[in-house]
């Protein structure tokens, strides 16, 4: 210890710097710990209140399967959280919820995307489509009679994820080919296989010439 040192920890009127530090470190971990713990570990919490503070709900306008909505959503939460937490649209499957299984797979302006990793703030003024915005009525949509018919699931929790893939997979002219097809889904995981018939049903609607 250097001879300031010495005398800083001597004086009875003086913070030790090094505590300080720890103090700060504490209280940087304590933070970071609230920010990154889970909407329902964060709620059985004891500082409630003060955590709301922390993350304000912000107002985000988006239409969803073709209808408007003004929502308010905290800032960390997620495109999948809000559809399934908030609007109670369940189809869109949480798997990993780290962007690898591809079961929360939607539609934003047309193009997929892994909710898991997109902040539904993120969102404002967007078209969001998910598996229940496919079907036009009681009328299911070409993709959708197509796995039936084909046996493109098992257990059925990819099936969503792997439908709206499979939609933009023709609408994004990558269904050249059962070798393109597989390319274009690898990031959409069926852990039951169904693999080759759910390639054989991309293959029918593209040949088949259904409007996706």
């Amino acid at each position: 210890m250097s001879q300031a040192d010495k005398e800083q920890s001597s004086c009875p009127g003086k913070p030790d710097k090094h505590e300080a530090r720890r103090e700060f470190l504490r209280q940087s971990s304590a933070i970071m710990a609230l920010a990154l713990a889970p909407p329902l570990i964060v709620k059985a919490g004891e500082h409630d209140e003060a955590i709301a503070g922390i993350f304000e709900k912000m107002p985000v306008n988006m239409e969803i399967n073709g209808k408007a909505y003004r929502l308010s959503v905290e800032p960390r939460v997620t495109l999948l959280d809000l559809l399934r937490e908030q609007l109670a649209l369940t189809g869109t499957k949480k798997g990993c919820d780290h962007g690898q299984c591809g079961a929360c797979t939607v539609h934003v302006n047309g193009q997929r995307v892994n909710s898991c990793l997109t902040l539904a703030v993120m969102q404002e003024g967007k078209k969001i489509t998910t598996i229940e915005g496919l079907a036009a009525g009681d009328q299911l949509h070409p993709m959708q009679e197509a796995f039936i018919k084909h046996d493109g699931f098992q257990c059925g929790y990819c099936t969503p994820g792997q439908i709206m893939s499979a939609v933009a997979c023709i609408r994004e002219g990558h269904a050249g080919s059962p070798g393109e097809i597989r390319e274009f889904m690898s990031g959409n995981i069926c852990r039951c296989g169904a693999y080759d018939n759910i390639v054989a049903a991309i293959m029918e609607v593209k040949q088949g010439g259904q409007s996706v």
